[in-house]
Formats: structure tokens, sequence, C-alpha cells
């Protein structure tokens, strides 16, 4: 856990202006007060996860290798609804039909000359990642994986984060009035700011051709990250 603070004391004999992540607080000679900023972070368990699937194929002509994704990219979009996944839960990210370029000597020399590839995002319920990607992939998404960590809300979190930066000022507060000698009075302003929100990703699977898979396979064991949130506040208390 990460904590920063940068006390203060405002005793002040003049008159004054203090900028606050865009806030001002005027501090006059009658305003006795000790002012500190603390910043701390709270997590919880992510409770969606939108999760990336896929698929790429390869073909001797544009009419076969379409065809063939036609009837993959179907069958995926079956796969899924089947898993309980609604229709709103998935959305289209990518799909491209192209030509091989000659210098893939590798497709080339197996009389490949088309590729098509097509992918999808697919939000659910955390608990429900690891089987909706698993019926993808047994259904032919040989090119998933990314899961991206969500929370249904933020802002549980990022109170408890503001709630516990308060928490740790007053303390700060309390102990930077007993060195001087003097008593801490009552929270008069308070203010936050929430940090940026960084985007919690699962690694993609590996990509490979797309080939029958034993139907009795369990699901992958993959457990929801936890989705960590700070904030800033910036307390000011008066002194007596």
């Amino acid at each position: 856990m990460r904590l920063s603070t940068k006390p203060f004391l405002l005793l002040a004999a003049f008159a004054a202006t203090l900028p606050v992540f865009s806030q001002t607080i005027q501090v006059n000679k009658d305003n006795r007060t000790i002012a500190i900023t603390a910043t701390d972070e709270a997590s919880a368990p992510a409770d969606l996860a939108a999760v990336t699937v896929g698929f790429e194929t390869f073909g001797a002509d544009q009419a076969q290798t379409y065809a063939d994704a036609t009837r993959t990219s179907n069958a995926i979009n079956d796969a899924l609804k089947a898993a309980g996944v609604q229709p709103d839960q998935i959305e289209s990210r990518e799909q491209n039909l192209s030509p091989i370029d000659e210098n893939d000597k590798l497709h080339f020399a197996k009389g490949l000359r088309f590729r098509f590839s097509q992918s999808w995002q697919v939000t659910v319920p955390a608990a429900n990642a690891a089987a909706t990607l698993h019926a993808a992939v047994l259904a032919g998404a040989n090119n998933s994986g990314n899961i991206e960590w969500k929370l249904k809300s933020e802002d549980a979190v990022e109170g408890d984060a503001a709630a516990k930066a308060l928490e740790h000022a007053h303390k700060m507060a309390e102990r930077m009035a007993q060195g001087l000698g003097i008593k801490l009075g009552p929270l008069v302003y308070a203010s936050n700011q929430a940090q940026a929100r960084p985007v919690m990703m699962m690694s993609a699977m590996a990509r490979g051709a797309a080939a029958p898979m034993p139907k009795a396979l369990k699901p992958l064991a993959i457990s929801p990250e936890k989705i960590t949130r700070s904030a800033t506040v910036y307390a000011v208390f008066s002194v007596e």
C-alpha cells in the first residue's frame, strides 16, 4: 500500500490563498489551521470480465477462405449463446479478409493465399470468464484469451480509498498538533481526487490453427484480479 503525506502548519498572521486541485481556500489572520495532503488505496475483486475471443483461418482462395470463416464465426456465436451469453454482451471488435503477402513463405508453400480474422469482446460476470472462454475456444476461437477486469461500479472502492486517506490525514494532523503543543480542532475543509484508472488485462492465449479438441476438457482455472484505486485527500483542520 502506498502512502504519501505533505504536512504543513498554517498559523496565519496574514491572508493567503491555497490552490488545491483547482479549488481554493482562504486563510486569514483569524484562521489557525493544519493542512494535510494524503494519498491512500483500496482494492476490491473484479466483478466483470471483458473477454476477447476470436479466430483466424487461411484458405487457397477468397471464396473458400470466407466460407470457412462464416462457419467458424457462427459456430463461436452459437457456442457463446449456448453458454448463456446474451446478445447485448457480445460486441464485434474486428473482422478482416485479406490476401497473404507473397513473402509469407510458410503459408505460400502450403498453397494458402488468403487470411480471415475476426474477434469479439464478450462482457460477462467475472465468475463466468473461464466458462465463456472455454465455450468459444472449443467452437474454434483459436485467437482468444485477453481479459479486461472491471468493476460494475467504481464508486465504492474509490470511496474507501478516500476514507482511508482522510483517516490518515487526521492521524498526521493529530501528531503534528501534539508536537507543537496545541490541540487539534475539527475538520473544516476537505477535498479529494481519484487517481487515473489503470486497465487490468490478462495476457492472450497463443494463436494457433483450429484443430478438433476433446469436448471433455474442463475450463481453465481463472481467478478475477483485484482492482485497486487510489485517492488523494486535502484536509484542513482547525487548531485551538
